[in-house]
């Protein structure tokens, strides 16, 4: 990143994170909502749950669910932050940036390190409920824990940014994320584990590459770094998670830069 680029991605990065803290009703929801759903969905299917495999026989489906959970949290808060890109086309600011001698590059940036770092927020603070279900990584196991945070949060708003840039509304926003964002959270072993499922089942989570940004934070809590460092799934998952980012984020850099070739930015971006 060029030092030309700093001040236009930080001010587009706080900005998110500013008007993230000046909605109480979206921050309490956005923490309430993660909680609720583990802990009652965690509790209503604990009783049948049985977990398959050697020294797994005792984990709740609370424990189990719970990574799941702190991968929900990335989805959504990564995903809802890029409605603001939306809001901004309608409020007419994302023109404003465009036609300023920003690059494209930042604009891409600037929302996308803002929707992480709401997201990695999120996730931080539920990740605080970790020893309350007998959850205690040690600090390197913590740090591997974070960089998966890292990855699948910037994998989440990378897409979230590539979907949301042509959308017009965000009732088309939210009806997109219904169809296809949430199954790619539900097929992603956050719900149920992958063995034992139907065929067609298992080849869909397999290919699924939240399934393996999940892996990424769930094998850290119960295996060392140097354990992580030779474990194939931990291996596959750090590969299928960073190539999903890095490809999002330049699909997403891709679409922004088709505004290059038009006379008018409002309507390359999708304003009527």
């Amino acid at each position: 990143m060029s030092p030309s680029m700093i001040p236009p991605v930080r001010a587009l990065a706080m900005r998110e994170l500013v008007r993230f803290f000046r909605q109480p009703h979206r921050v309490v929801g956005s923490f309430a909502q993660p909680l609720l759903f583990w802990i009652f969905l965690g509790s209503g299917f604990s009783p049948a749950f049985r977990m398959a495999g050697a020294g797994m026989e005792r984990v709740s489906y609370l424990e189990y669910f719970y990574p799941g959970i702190l991968l929900m949290t990335m989805l959504f808060a990564g995903i809802f932050s890029t409605i603001t890109i939306i809001e901004d086309r309608n409020a007419g600011l994302l023109q404003e940036v465009l036609v300023s001698p920003a690059s494209r590059l930042s604009v891409v940036l600037g929302k996308t390190l803002g929707a992480m770092a709401i997201a990695l927020l999120q996730s931080l603070v539920l990740l605080a409920a970790a020893p309350f279900i007998g959850l205690t990584p040690g600090p390197g196991s913590l740090l591997m824990i974070l960089g998966g945070f890292v990855l699948a949060s910037l994998g989440f708003t990378a897409l979230g940014f590539l979907i949301a840039w042509p959308m017009e509304s965000t009732a088309g926003f939210h009806a997109v994320m219904s169809v296809f964002l949430m199954p790619l959270w539900m097929l992603s072993g956050a719900l149920f584990p992958l063995e034992g499922a139907p065929g067609w089942l298992w080849g869909l989570m397999t290919v699924n590459p939240v399934s393996h940004a999940l892996q990424l934070i769930r094998l850290p809590f119960y295996h060392s770094p140097a354990e992580l460092l030779t474990h194939s799934g931990y291996l596959t998952g750090l590969a299928v998670s960073t190539a999903w980012a890095v490809g999002c984020l330049a699909l997403a850099l891709w679409r922004v830069g088709q505004v290059e070739r038009g006379a008018d930015p409002a309507s390359a971006v999708g304003t009527p």
